[in-house]
């Protein structure tokens, strides 16, 4: 198992990321795919048409959410917690993704900097 630490540099306030990384009609526009969220703890979230799953675990409204994504059968929690620091130039975005299976690695890792990141600092441009 791995773990990713890494830290993105977005051009928008806090609530705006926050809100495009909580709301279902938000991030269908910034994924270009369909998407299940309700930042609720305990709920099950989806996205990219299914292609990432899990439960929603805790929120702190503009500043926190944390997440189980599934890897199929695994012993320990994939956690997902992603924390929003207001910067002078908009927000440092603070990302923890643990226990992530040695063969998904580099795909995660691709895809935190690229399809997540990538996308979500495009919104914000």
């Amino acid at each position: 198992m791995k773990e990713i630490r890494r830290y993105y540099l977005i051009t928008a306030e806090p609530k705006d990321i926050y809100n495009a990384l909580t709301n279902k009609n938000m991030l269908e526009i910034w994924t270009g795919e369909d998407a299940e969220m309700e930042p609720v703890p305990g709920t099950e979230f989806s996205l990219w048409g299914g292609s990432i799953t899990g439960v929603n675990m805790s929120f702190e409204e503009d500043r926190k959410l944390v997440q189980q994504w599934f890897f199929g059968e695994q012993e320990e929690p994939s956690v997902v917690t992603i924390v929003l620091h207001p910067d002078k130039k908009g927000t440092s975005v603070e990302l923890r993704h643990t226990n992530i299976p040695d063969d998904a690695f580099d795909n995660i890792s691709e895809g935190w900097d690229e399809d997540y990141f990538g996308a979500l600092k495009e919104l914000f441009i």
